[in-house]
């Protein structure tokens, strides 16, 4: 009736009950995941989360690549840390945005979750390493990049696949005990970022996982390392790259005063080893041995302990920093009593994210949880990081737990399109100066045994297989006795 009224002047055409249900249930794709996404989002960026181009991980369901990445995320951030805390939260924003709950079958996300590519894990956590390798500002030996290498065991269900990869110790009997894996990492002293890492089972010791990781250093770096990393191999291999040692003397007899080469102060000497004779048991030939030079030139400081409650009364450091002009002794032992950080930082990743024991049922989801463990964690240390900066504070004085605690308050209230950017960069501001508000106090030369002091429940150990296991009644009750 009138031709010349367009439909722009006529409003919206009306639209269907089918499509406003499609336009919620896309909501719920873009945005029941991905609240601690808006957090961690500007670490990592959008082309390694991109849908592939086709087969695996190509379609935009509900569990598509970045919805996967980040349920699996927040899975490892969150306290509870299983997958019925994933399908959990997507059911309640389903119901907040009145469409139909999906079921509470984790199936889906589990299956969502193995097809996550390894190597597309492996790239974001490189990406996270770099990023989070700050410059060093701590004023000790020139400012040069320090690396603290340490070791350290996990364990996960009883399986036969993960049996097979990481089995349990032999002491224990089968069906007793659990798979263990052995990790060793390479952490940045100053920002807590774990670089590199390598996992391994209980026959391999951290050296051989160690050397599979020197692509890590750089040169004028310095490698920080406890007495199971004291080797010549390592030592000279290391200085060939331009990276010097720091390191506890172990397996060798500290040099005498007499025998050194130079006393260059109180408890300071320049020494030299002798290269090692080659024997079966190394991990490496007889011929590589031979490459090695004969005599290695290293510096010996004997630290004495006299603080009280440190059972450790004194020890040795031998490093490749020869100059004491340059590296004054004073500043190598300060340098490694912060050798103790690489322990917290362990601390941080199994006690206060929860990686001390997995979860997973198989290797490769064994290889991808410990993955993304490590990614959040890099995630976690960038934000303190930031915050401190932002603060003028020292990253040292920022908690750990105190951050992951903030965050997961603060994620959920990341609503992407409910928030303006303003709102979002308020949230943001306001969760900074909660991580930074109650700066962790320092207290150098404090004593911390590790000892507990709550006692274990009265329940069994578990000597046999579940099904052949009787347990003893009244085992609360029953006293020592002795044969008279």
């Amino acid at each position: 009736m009138l031709p010349g009224f367009y439909r722009p002047f006529r409003g919206r055409k009306r639209r269907s009950a089918q499509q406003i249900f499609a336009d919620k249930i896309a909501s719920i794709q873009r945005k029941s995941f991905k609240q601690i996404g808006e957090i961690f989002g500007h670490f990592i960026p959008d082309d390694y989360l991109k849908p592939e181009i086709s087969g695996i991980m190509s379609r935009r369901s509900m569990f598509s690549k970045e919805n996967t990445f980040w349920a699996f995320l927040g899975q490892v951030i969150d306290a509870d840390g299983g997958c019925k805390e994933v399908v959990r939260k997507l059911q309640s924003y389903a119901s907040l945005r009145g469409t139909m709950i999906p079921s509470s079958s984790t199936a889906s996300y589990c299956t969502a979750r193995k097809k996550l590519a390894e190597n597309t894990l492996t790239n974001i956590f490189q990406y996270t390493s770099e990023q989070g390798d700050s410059p060093t500002q701590t004023g000790l030996l020139r400012n040069r990049r320090v690396i603290v290498v340490d070791g350290t065991g996990l364990s996960m269900p009883d399986t036969p696949a993960n049996q097979e990869v990481w089995p349990q110790s032999a002491t224990q009997k089968s069906g007793c005990g659990f798979p263990s894996a052995r990790v060793c990492a390479c952490f940045s002293l100053e920002s807590g970022s774990l670089l590199s890492y390598t996992i391994g089972n209980k026959k391999n010791h951290e050296l051989p996982l160690l050397r599979k990781q020197w692509k890590t250093f750089r040169p004028d770096d310095i490698f920080l390392g406890d007495k199971g990393f004291c080797s010549y191999y390592d030592m000279v291999r290391l200085k060939e790259q331009g990276v010097d040692s720091v390191i506890t003397l172990a397996r060798r007899k500290p040099v005498s005063k007499s025998k050194c080469l130079k006393a260059l102060g109180p408890n300071d000497l320049l020494i030299k080893w002798d290269r090692p004779k080659y024997t079966p048991q190394l991990s490496y030939s007889r011929a590589t041995m031979e490459q090695l030079p004969e005599k290695l030139p290293l510096r010996q400081i004997q630290v004495i302990v006299d603080q009280p409650g440190f059972r450790t009364k004194g020890f040795y450091i031998v490093t490749t920093l020869l100059d004491p002009v340059k590296y004054p002794s004073e500043e190598i032992v300060g340098l490694y009593l912060k050798r103790w950080d690489v322990e917290l930082f362990f601390r941080d990743i199994k006690i206060t994210m929860g990686m001390d024991v997995l979860r997973c049922q198989s290797p490769d989801m064994i290889r991808k949880e410990i993955l993304m463990n490590f990614i959040a964690y890099n995630c976690v240390r960038r934000l303190m990081y930031e915050a401190a900066d932002k603060a003028d504070l020292h990253v040292r004085r920022v908690s750990f737990k105190g951050s992951l605690q903030a965050i997961r308050s603060w994620s959920p209230q990341f609503e992407g399109d409910r928030l303006s950017k303003a709102e979002r960069n308020k949230l943001l501001n306001d969760l900074y100066g909660a991580v930074t508000g109650l700066p962790l106090p320092q207290r150098p030369g404090r004593s911390e045994p590790r000892c507990k002091k709550r006692r274990p429940k009265a329940y069994q150990l578990l000597t046999k297989p579940r099904h052949e296991m009787k347990e003893i009644e009244h085992r609360n009750r029953y006293r020592t006795t002795t044969i008279n």
